[in-house]
């Protein structure tokens, strides 16, 4: 004969463990889930990982990305701090040859205006090199660049800026 009281604190027992080994799995997956250095909730960097956490702005909103495409016929617009901060280089894609043809425009001066700090700066033109800009017809699918002289590195990673070229206006973008 089977005794009913020892099939209950078995059944009892083995239920408890299995709930106690769910929990502890549910628990270890939910740290787990995180990247290393953040916590598991927030994905923000806990305590031990020793910098702060920085919000990442986004780059470009959705509406504007879809703006410069149809207006300008130009894509992935980018600034970034390159030479130590000493120079600022404004990047973006053809997708449109015609539509961009401004931006190429050997008779229009591009600017980089940081309007927060009341800056603006210029491509500035090598003696040996001419202009640190590209200036010929743009063609759909490659990439274009132009330099700003940032002596005195007075526009930095972080900010907020405006590229100027005759009416082409791309603004609020990161220096990155």
């Amino acid at each position: 004969m089977i005794d009913r009281n020892m099939i209950l604190k078995t059944t009892s027992m083995l239920l408890a463990g299995l709930l106690a080994t769910g929990l502890l799995v549910l628990r270890s997956g939910a740290q787990s889930s995180a990247p290393a250095g953040t916590t598991a909730h927030s994905g923000r960097p806990s305590a031990a990982a020793g910098s702060p956490y920085r919000n990442q702005p986004v780059r470009m909103a959705n509406r504007a990305r879809a703006f410069y495409g149809l207006v300008w016929g130009v894509e992935s617009l980018s600034v970034k701090a390159v030479e130590s901060g000493e120079i600022i280089r404004f990047t973006y894609h053809v997708i449109d040859a015609d539509k961009a043809k401004t931006l190429n425009d050997k008779q229009l001066e591009p600017v980089l205006i940081d309007p927060e700090k009341g800056v603006k700066l210029v491509v500035p033109s090598l003696e040996k090199v001419g202009l640190l800009r590209q200036m010929s017809t743009p063609v759909e699918g490659k990439s274009y660049w132009m330099a700003f002289s940032n002596s005195g590195r007075l526009v930095k990673r972080g900010d907020r800026v405006n590229v100027v070229i005759g009416h082409f206006h791309a603004d609020n973008l990161v220096v990155e």
